[in-house]
């Protein structure tokens, strides 16, 4: 059903917003590569936009010859597929030189059009900020842009093995926080953080929590989910979803698991680990780290590495899990957390970012501080061991869930715009005096 947002008292209606998704695209199956949270993110917003009468143009990066230039996803979202250096083997840290190529195509498609065809530019990420920032100045529209992920936040939070963010990504933001109109922070703690640790003005950052597609991600029964995956009925299991790479810490879940069997060796013959996602991130460097850890800790045979699914399939792997796990050492917001309770799937997570925000503690899961596997295998055993515990969690997950919607967060998100504008705006009037 479409909606017309109400008359605001100094932004006009948006009609038409230009998404910057640079390094990944919304089309992307996540789970794998680059892939992950911010595709869901930026489809579903584009998605719930266009049902309230925005057209939202979304701008990424081709990675193949054969993608279409222009591809409408849905009715009222087209995402194009900009020509910006070669099609395949460049990483995340290789795009920076790239950056103007794809500026420059950008500005082509604007080109085309009469003067004043956007309205707004939504940046994700800061290599999509870098152009946000250009073509904000040239087309004279205000720049709305979301981190996603921060280098000053994961440098302080760096995993065994993983690698510091360089400084030219940690200057690349400085420049997009001190650029924009409005930041979009996905929470209070990544408000904070954007204050604090880069100095952005409080009146210039908005808190949006990102939603949950709840017509997908709904309780749908343990035992039919298990029927439909071919899992026994009577099983542990305790699932890991999402990008196989350090910051993500699959293997916390692993090294718990081993703990919770040298515990109790009789859990073995009900257990199994699903670990649903590909590598990505410095974990492309060792794909097969991840299997080489199962085996040296002798959990082959509990272990099951499953490719990237879609996400009605992910449903039911979430619905048929005991509990997922999500032990990241940093997270902007936790998408996997909010989704795996929509089924009514309790959580077992890290206190870290937007987990804390994500799941509420010994309501909708347990959150862990630190990153050692024996206080996740002692998590796991309160949930695994007393079953009323977990149903009162089950209840309290689908419960924590409902708050967030992604038709709740493209309200809050047109909002955020219109304060975009009335930034600019202002800047503007300052300027003229």
């Amino acid at each position: 059903m479409s909606h017309v947002p109400a008359p605001h008292a100094t932004a006009p209606f948006l009609g038409r917003v230009a998404m910057i998704s640079l390094h990944t695209s919304p089309l992307d199956q996540p789970g794998t590569g680059d892939a992950g949270g911010m595709n869901v993110y930026v489809l579903e917003l584009a998605k719930r936009l266009a049902a309230r009468d925005v057209e939202v143009e979304v701008f990424t990066r081709a990675t193949s010859s054969q993608l279409p230039p222009v591809v409408e996803a849905v009715p009222g979202v087209h995402v194009h597929h900009v020509h910006a250096g070669p099609f395949d083997g460049l990483r995340k840290e290789d795009l920076p030189p790239q950056l103007c190529a794809f500026a420059r195509e950008v500005l082509r498609a604007e080109a085309g059009h009469e003067q004043g065809w956007y309205d707004l530019v939504h940046s994700h990420y800061w290599l999509s900020g870098q152009v946000g920032a250009l073509v904000r100045d040239r087309w004279s529209v205000p720049l709305a842009h979301s981190m996603h992920t921060m280098a000053k936040v994961k440098n302080e939070m760096l995993a065994e093995g993983d690698t510091p963010e360089p400084m030219t990504r940690v200057i690349g933001e400085e420049q997009v926080v001190e650029a924009a109109d409005m930041l979009v922070a996905n929470t209070d703690i990544e408000a904070k953080q954007l204050i604090n640790l880069y100095d952005a003005d409080p009146t210039r950052v908005e808190v949006v929590h990102p939603g949950v597609d709840l017509s997908v991600f709904r309780p749908g029964g343990l035992v039919a989910a298990r029927t439909r995956l071919g899992l026994p009925r009577d099983a542990h299991v305790l699932m890991f979803a999402g990008r196989i790479q350090p910051l993500k810490a699959p293997d916390v879940l692993l090294r718990a698991v081993a703990v919770l069997l040298e515990r109790d060796p009789s859990l073995r013959g009900r257990l199994v680990v699903p670990v649903v996602g590909g590598p990505s991130g410095t974990g492309l460097e060792h794909p097969e780290s991840l299997a080489q850890l199962a085996t040296s800790l002798g959990l082959d045979d509990v272990v099951r590495f499953v490719p990237p699914v879609a996400q009605s399939d992910l449903a039911d792997w979430y619905s048929a899990a005991t509990l997922v796990c999500v032990p990241s050492y940093n997270e902007s917001f936790g998408l996997v957390a909010v989704e795996a309770q929509a089924t009514g799937t309790p959580v077992v997570a890290a206190a870290v970012g937007g987990l804390t925000t994500a799941v509420e503690h010994g309501r909708s899961g347990l959150l862990v501080e630190g990153h050692d596997p024996a206080d996740y295998a002692r998590a796991f055993e309160r949930i695994l061991h007393r079953p009323a515990f977990r149903e009162e969690l089950s209840a309290g997950a689908v419960l924590q869930a409902s708050h967030f919607s992604w038709e709740a967060t493209a309200e809050a998100m047109l909002e955020a715009y219109r304060r975009a504008q009335s930034a600019m705006r202002s800047d503007r009037e300052g300027m003229a005096r």
